[in-house]
Protein backbone atom coordinates (compact mmCIF):
# COMPACT_ATOMS: atom_id res chain seq x y z
CA UNK A 1 0.00 0.00 0.00
CA UNK A 2 1.49 3.33 -1.06
CA UNK A 3 1.57 6.04 1.59
CA UNK A 4 2.63 9.67 1.71
CA UNK A 5 4.77 9.65 4.85
CA UNK A 6 6.54 12.47 6.66
CA UNK A 7 9.42 11.28 8.85
CA UNK A 8 10.26 13.80 11.57
CA UNK A 9 13.93 13.41 12.45
CA UNK A 10 17.02 12.64 10.33
CA UNK A 11 19.12 10.73 12.84
CA UNK A 12 20.02 7.12 12.29
CA UNK A 13 16.54 5.88 13.25
CA UNK A 14 14.66 8.39 11.11
CA UNK A 15 16.91 7.82 8.08
CA UNK A 16 16.65 4.04 8.43
CA UNK A 17 12.86 4.27 8.50
CA UNK A 18 12.74 6.67 5.56
CA UNK A 19 14.97 4.34 3.55
CA UNK A 20 12.90 1.25 4.36
CA UNK A 21 9.62 2.99 3.53
CA UNK A 22 10.97 4.49 0.29
CA UNK A 23 12.47 1.25 -0.97
CA UNK A 24 9.08 -0.41 -0.43
CA UNK A 25 7.38 2.20 -2.59
CA UNK A 26 6.14 4.83 -0.15
CA UNK A 27 6.40 8.53 -0.94
CA UNK A 28 8.58 9.92 1.84
CA UNK A 29 9.68 13.33 3.10
CA UNK A 30 12.29 13.58 5.88
CA UNK A 31 12.33 16.79 7.89
CA UNK A 32 14.94 17.87 10.43
CA UNK A 33 16.10 21.07 12.05
CA UNK A 34 19.79 20.37 11.50
CA UNK A 35 22.20 20.02 8.59
CA UNK A 36 23.61 17.60 7.62
CA UNK A 37 21.78 14.44 8.69
CA UNK A 38 22.76 12.64 11.89
CA UNK A 39 23.80 15.73 13.85
CA UNK A 40 21.85 14.89 17.02
CA UNK A 41 22.67 11.90 19.20
CA UNK A 42 23.95 9.97 16.18
CA UNK A 43 27.04 12.11 15.62
CA UNK A 44 28.30 11.27 19.12
CA UNK A 45 27.70 7.54 18.80
CA UNK A 46 30.59 5.06 18.67
CA UNK A 47 28.35 2.66 16.75
CA UNK A 48 28.86 -0.28 19.12
CA UNK A 49 26.68 -3.30 18.32
CA UNK A 50 26.65 -5.22 21.60
CA UNK A 51 23.22 -6.40 22.80
CA UNK A 52 24.68 -9.19 24.95
CA UNK A 53 26.64 -6.90 27.26
CA UNK A 54 24.97 -7.23 30.68
CA UNK A 55 22.42 -9.62 29.17
CA UNK A 56 19.56 -10.58 31.46
CA UNK A 57 16.78 -13.05 30.71
CA UNK A 58 13.34 -11.49 30.38
CA UNK A 59 14.64 -8.07 29.31
CA UNK A 60 12.72 -6.91 26.20
CA UNK A 61 15.66 -4.70 25.23
CA UNK A 62 17.88 -7.77 24.94
CA UNK A 63 15.39 -9.47 22.63
CA UNK A 64 15.09 -6.34 20.50
CA UNK A 65 18.85 -5.92 20.27
CA UNK A 66 19.55 -9.53 19.38
CA UNK A 67 16.90 -9.56 16.68
CA UNK A 68 18.24 -6.32 15.19
CA UNK A 69 21.85 -7.52 15.30
CA UNK A 70 20.79 -10.55 13.27
CA UNK A 71 19.58 -8.19 10.54
CA UNK A 72 22.79 -6.19 10.28
CA UNK A 73 24.78 -8.18 7.71
CA UNK A 74 22.03 -8.05 5.09
CA UNK A 75 21.10 -4.50 6.09
CA UNK A 76 24.64 -3.22 5.54
CA UNK A 77 25.00 -5.00 2.20
CA UNK A 78 21.73 -3.51 0.95
CA UNK A 79 22.40 0.04 2.17
CA UNK A 80 25.92 0.11 0.72
CA UNK A 81 24.60 -1.15 -2.62
CA UNK A 82 21.67 1.28 -2.77
CA UNK A 83 23.72 4.30 -1.68
CA UNK A 84 27.05 3.56 -3.36
CA UNK A 85 28.75 4.50 -0.06
CA UNK A 86 31.18 2.19 1.73
CA UNK A 87 30.54 2.17 5.49
CA UNK A 88 32.97 0.74 8.05
CA UNK A 89 31.40 -2.33 9.65
CA UNK A 90 33.22 -4.89 11.77
CA UNK A 91 32.02 -7.95 13.67
CA UNK A 92 35.26 -8.48 15.61
CA UNK A 93 33.56 -9.00 18.97
CA UNK A 94 33.86 -7.37 22.38
CA UNK A 95 35.97 -8.05 25.43
CA UNK A 96 34.25 -7.05 28.69
CA UNK A 97 36.78 -6.79 31.53
CA UNK A 98 36.58 -7.12 35.32
CA UNK A 99 38.86 -5.64 37.97
CA UNK A 100 37.27 -7.15 41.09
CA UNK A 101 35.23 -10.16 42.16
CA UNK A 102 31.86 -8.40 41.97
CA UNK A 103 32.53 -7.56 38.33
CA UNK A 104 33.63 -11.14 37.67
CA UNK A 105 30.36 -12.41 39.15
CA UNK A 106 28.43 -10.10 36.82
CA UNK A 107 30.37 -11.44 33.83
CA UNK A 108 29.65 -15.02 34.88
CA UNK A 109 25.96 -14.20 35.15
CA UNK A 110 26.03 -12.81 31.62
CA UNK A 111 27.93 -15.87 30.40
CA UNK A 112 25.29 -18.15 31.92
CA UNK A 113 22.51 -16.28 30.11
CA UNK A 114 24.39 -16.53 26.83
CA UNK A 115 25.05 -20.23 27.33
CA UNK A 116 21.31 -20.85 27.75
CA UNK A 117 20.70 -18.93 24.53
CA UNK A 118 23.37 -20.85 22.64
CA UNK A 119 25.51 -17.74 22.13
CA UNK A 120 29.25 -18.26 21.87
CA UNK A 121 31.10 -16.53 24.69
CA UNK A 122 34.39 -17.19 26.49
CA UNK A 123 35.16 -16.51 30.15
CA UNK A 124 38.84 -15.71 30.64
CA UNK A 125 40.99 -15.58 33.76
CA UNK A 126 43.72 -12.99 34.33
CA UNK A 127 46.25 -14.73 32.11
CA UNK A 128 43.68 -15.45 29.40
CA UNK A 129 42.51 -11.83 29.34
CA UNK A 130 46.09 -10.58 29.03
CA UNK A 131 46.82 -13.03 26.23
CA UNK A 132 43.61 -12.05 24.40
CA UNK A 133 44.30 -8.30 24.72
CA UNK A 134 47.89 -7.41 25.66
CA UNK A 135 47.02 -3.73 26.14
CA UNK A 136 44.87 -4.38 29.23
CA UNK A 137 45.92 -3.00 32.61
CA UNK A 138 47.55 -5.34 35.12
CA UNK A 139 44.66 -5.12 37.58
CA UNK A 140 42.23 -6.78 35.13
CA UNK A 141 41.46 -10.16 36.72
CA UNK A 142 39.25 -11.63 34.00
CA UNK A 143 37.09 -10.94 30.98
CA UNK A 144 34.24 -12.14 28.82
CA UNK A 145 34.70 -12.30 25.04
CA UNK A 146 31.57 -12.24 22.87
CA UNK A 147 32.46 -12.82 19.23
CA UNK A 148 29.07 -11.87 17.71
CA UNK A 149 29.45 -8.21 18.65
CA UNK A 150 30.96 -5.44 16.57
CA UNK A 151 30.68 -1.81 15.53
CA UNK A 152 29.69 0.36 12.60
CA UNK A 153 30.43 3.91 11.48
CA UNK A 154 27.24 5.56 12.73
CA UNK A 155 27.70 8.88 10.94
CA UNK A 156 28.63 7.30 7.61
CA UNK A 157 25.76 4.82 7.92
CA UNK A 158 23.27 7.63 8.52
CA UNK A 159 24.53 9.51 5.46
CA UNK A 160 24.36 6.32 3.39
CA UNK A 161 20.77 5.72 4.52
CA UNK A 162 19.85 9.27 3.57
CA UNK A 163 21.39 8.90 0.11
CA UNK A 164 19.78 5.48 -0.41
CA UNK A 165 16.38 6.83 0.65
CA UNK A 166 16.67 9.72 -1.80
CA UNK A 167 17.69 7.36 -4.59
CA UNK A 168 14.38 5.61 -3.93
CA UNK A 169 12.55 8.94 -4.27
CA UNK A 170 12.55 10.32 -0.72
CA UNK A 171 12.95 14.06 -0.24
CA UNK A 172 15.06 15.59 2.53
CA UNK A 173 13.99 18.90 4.07
CA UNK A 174 16.67 20.29 6.37
CA UNK A 175 16.90 23.28 8.70
CA UNK A 176 13.16 23.14 9.41
CA UNK A 177 12.10 22.78 13.02
CA UNK A 178 8.86 20.88 13.58
CA UNK A 179 6.54 22.64 16.03
CA UNK A 180 3.21 20.82 15.83
CA UNK A 181 1.39 17.85 14.30
CA UNK A 182 -2.33 18.23 13.54
CA UNK A 183 -4.88 15.90 11.95
CA UNK A 184 -7.21 17.50 9.41
CA UNK A 185 -9.64 15.09 7.78
CA UNK A 186 -7.70 12.31 6.10
CA UNK A 187 -4.36 14.11 6.39
CA UNK A 188 -1.79 14.91 9.03
CA UNK A 189 -0.23 18.36 8.89
CA UNK A 190 3.30 18.87 10.17
CA UNK A 191 3.81 22.52 11.05
CA UNK A 192 7.41 23.76 10.87
CA UNK A 193 9.01 27.17 11.32
CA UNK A 194 9.33 27.31 7.51
CA UNK A 195 5.84 26.22 6.53
CA UNK A 196 3.60 23.14 6.66
CA UNK A 197 3.90 19.63 5.21
CA UNK A 198 0.93 17.37 4.48
CA UNK A 199 0.85 13.59 4.46
CA UNK A 200 -1.38 10.62 5.15
CA UNK A 201 1.00 9.41 7.87
CA UNK A 202 3.76 10.77 10.12
CA UNK A 203 6.64 8.98 11.85
CA UNK A 204 7.91 10.82 14.92
CA UNK A 205 11.61 9.95 15.17
CA UNK A 206 12.96 13.16 16.64
CA UNK A 207 14.94 11.58 19.47
CA UNK A 208 15.33 13.77 22.56
CA UNK A 209 13.29 16.51 20.87
CA UNK A 210 10.23 14.28 20.37
CA UNK A 211 8.64 15.59 23.55
CA UNK A 212 8.96 19.22 22.46
CA UNK A 213 6.58 18.76 19.53
CA UNK A 214 2.94 19.51 20.22
CA UNK A 215 0.53 16.85 18.94
CA UNK A 216 -3.10 17.95 18.70
CA UNK A 217 -5.42 15.59 20.53
CA UNK A 218 -2.71 13.99 22.67
CA UNK A 219 -2.90 15.12 26.27
CA UNK A 220 0.11 13.16 27.46
CA UNK A 221 3.54 14.58 26.71
CA UNK A 222 6.08 12.22 25.20
CA UNK A 223 8.15 11.03 28.22
CA UNK A 224 11.53 11.31 26.53
CA UNK A 225 14.35 13.13 28.30
CA UNK A 226 17.76 14.10 26.92
CA UNK A 227 20.72 12.26 28.46
CA UNK A 228 24.01 13.86 27.52
CA UNK A 229 26.75 11.57 26.28
CA UNK A 230 30.28 12.82 25.66
CA UNK A 231 32.61 10.83 23.40
CA UNK A 232 36.37 11.22 22.93
CA UNK A 233 38.14 10.73 19.59
CA UNK A 234 41.82 9.89 20.10
CA UNK A 235 44.75 9.23 17.80
CA UNK A 236 46.25 5.86 18.77
CA UNK A 237 49.90 4.91 18.39
CA UNK A 238 51.34 1.43 18.04
CA UNK A 239 49.50 -1.90 17.61
CA UNK A 240 45.74 -1.35 17.94
CA UNK A 241 43.28 -2.99 20.27
CA UNK A 242 41.91 -6.21 18.78
CA UNK A 243 38.24 -5.46 19.41
CA UNK A 244 35.82 -3.24 21.29
CA UNK A 245 37.00 -3.16 24.91
CA UNK A 246 34.36 -2.68 27.57
CA UNK A 247 34.71 -1.83 31.26
CA UNK A 248 32.40 -0.60 33.98
CA UNK A 249 33.42 3.03 33.35
CA UNK A 250 33.93 3.26 29.58
CA UNK A 251 34.26 1.46 26.27
CA UNK A 252 36.97 1.79 23.62
CA UNK A 253 36.42 1.26 19.89
CA UNK A 254 39.50 0.81 17.62
CA UNK A 255 39.05 2.15 14.10
CA UNK A 256 40.81 1.09 10.91
CA UNK A 257 42.47 4.50 10.54
CA UNK A 258 44.34 4.01 13.81
CA UNK A 259 42.08 6.25 15.87
CA UNK A 260 40.19 5.28 19.01
CA UNK A 261 36.74 6.26 20.23
CA UNK A 262 36.18 6.38 23.99
CA UNK A 263 32.66 6.68 25.36
CA UNK A 264 30.51 7.66 26.93
CA UNK A 265 29.32 9.77 29.81
CA UNK A 266 25.75 9.56 31.11
CA UNK A 267 24.60 13.01 32.27
CA UNK A 268 21.27 14.62 33.05
CA UNK A 269 22.09 18.06 31.69
CA UNK A 270 18.89 18.97 29.89
CA UNK A 271 19.43 20.19 26.34
CA UNK A 272 22.98 21.40 27.06
CA UNK A 273 25.15 20.02 24.23
CA UNK A 274 28.50 21.32 25.43
CA UNK A 275 31.55 19.17 25.96
CA UNK A 276 32.82 19.73 29.50
CA UNK A 277 36.17 19.52 31.26
CA UNK A 278 34.71 17.06 33.76
CA UNK A 279 33.34 14.80 31.03
CA UNK A 280 36.61 14.76 29.09
CA UNK A 281 38.65 14.15 32.25
CA UNK A 282 36.46 11.28 33.46
CA UNK A 283 36.55 9.50 30.11
CA UNK A 284 40.30 9.89 29.68
CA UNK A 285 40.97 8.63 33.21
CA UNK A 286 38.66 5.66 32.67
CA UNK A 287 40.33 4.80 29.36
CA UNK A 288 43.84 5.00 30.83
CA UNK A 289 42.82 2.86 33.80
CA UNK A 290 41.72 -0.03 31.58
CA UNK A 291 44.29 0.46 28.78
CA UNK A 292 47.35 2.33 30.11
CA UNK A 293 48.77 2.94 26.62
CA UNK A 294 45.90 5.38 26.07
CA UNK A 295 48.10 7.89 27.93
CA UNK A 296 50.27 8.16 24.83
CA UNK A 297 47.32 8.79 22.50
CA UNK A 298 46.75 12.12 20.83
CA UNK A 299 43.56 14.07 21.45
CA UNK A 300 41.57 14.61 18.26
CA UNK A 301 38.10 15.79 19.32
CA UNK A 302 35.24 15.61 21.76
CA UNK A 303 31.70 14.95 20.56
CA UNK A 304 28.44 15.42 22.40
CA UNK A 305 25.01 13.92 21.78
CA UNK A 306 21.72 13.98 23.64
CA UNK A 307 20.38 10.44 23.80
CA UNK A 308 16.60 10.02 24.20
CA UNK A 309 15.86 8.13 27.42
CA UNK A 310 12.47 6.96 28.70
CA UNK A 311 11.22 6.21 32.20
CA UNK A 312 11.33 2.43 31.64
CA UNK A 313 14.50 2.43 29.50
CA UNK A 314 12.64 0.99 26.52
CA UNK A 315 12.08 2.70 23.17
CA UNK A 316 8.68 3.89 22.00
CA UNK A 317 7.87 2.21 18.69
CA UNK A 318 4.56 1.68 16.93
CA UNK A 319 1.26 3.29 15.92
CA UNK A 320 -0.31 5.89 18.18
CA UNK A 321 -3.32 4.73 20.16
CA UNK A 322 -4.73 8.27 19.95
CA UNK A 323 -3.94 9.81 16.56
CA UNK A 324 -4.63 7.78 13.43
CA UNK A 325 -1.69 7.74 11.03
CA UNK A 326 0.88 8.77 13.63
CA UNK A 327 3.67 6.29 14.36
CA UNK A 328 6.33 6.70 17.04
CA UNK A 329 9.97 5.64 16.73
CA UNK A 330 11.90 7.31 19.52
CA UNK A 331 13.34 6.79 22.99
CA UNK A 332 16.12 4.43 21.84
CA UNK A 333 18.55 5.93 24.38
CA UNK A 334 21.99 4.31 23.80
CA UNK A 335 20.69 1.74 21.32
CA UNK A 336 19.62 3.80 18.32
CA UNK A 337 22.33 2.48 16.00
CA UNK A 338 21.87 -1.13 17.09
CA UNK A 339 18.07 -1.00 16.81
CA UNK A 340 17.85 1.00 13.57
CA UNK A 341 17.39 -1.96 11.17
CA UNK A 342 14.71 -3.62 13.31
CA UNK A 343 12.89 -0.37 14.06
CA UNK A 344 12.73 0.43 10.34
CA UNK A 345 11.39 -3.02 9.56
CA UNK A 346 8.76 -2.96 12.31
CA UNK A 347 7.55 0.52 11.36
CA UNK A 348 7.39 -0.23 7.63
CA UNK A 349 5.53 -3.50 8.24
CA UNK A 350 2.97 -1.73 10.41
CA UNK A 351 2.49 1.27 8.10
CA UNK A 352 2.55 -0.37 4.69
CA UNK A 353 1.29 -3.90 5.31
CA UNK A 354 -0.73 -3.45 8.52
CA UNK A 355 1.43 -6.13 10.15
CA UNK A 356 1.85 -5.46 13.85
CA UNK A 357 4.74 -7.53 15.13
CA UNK A 358 4.13 -9.07 18.59
CA UNK A 359 7.38 -7.47 19.75
CA UNK A 360 5.74 -4.05 19.47
CA UNK A 361 3.51 -4.82 22.44
CA UNK A 362 6.44 -4.26 24.83
CA UNK A 363 7.39 -0.91 23.32
CA UNK A 364 3.97 0.41 22.32
CA UNK A 365 3.27 4.14 22.78
CA UNK A 366 -0.03 3.12 24.40
CA UNK A 367 1.86 2.42 27.64
CA UNK A 368 2.35 6.17 27.98
CA UNK A 369 -1.13 7.16 26.78
CA UNK A 370 0.19 8.16 23.36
Amino acid sequence: MNRDVIVVGAGIVGCAIAYELARRGASVEIVDERHPVGMGATQASAGVLAPYIEARDGNPLLDLGVRSLDLFDDFMTRVSSDSGIAVSYRRTGTIDVAVDESEMRALRTTADVLARRGVAARMLDRAGASAEEPHLAGDVIGALVIDAHGFVGAGDLTRALSVAARRHGAQLIEQSRVRRIVRTGAELIVETDRGSLNGTAVVLAAGSWSGTIDIEGVAARMPVRPVRGQLMHLTWSGPPLKRVTWSRRCYLVPWDDGSLLVGATVEDAGFDERATVAGVRDLLEAACDVVPQARTAGFRAARVGLRPGTSDDLPVIGPSSVVQGLVYATGHYRNGVLLAPLTAQLVADAMLDNRIDPMLEKVSPARFGL
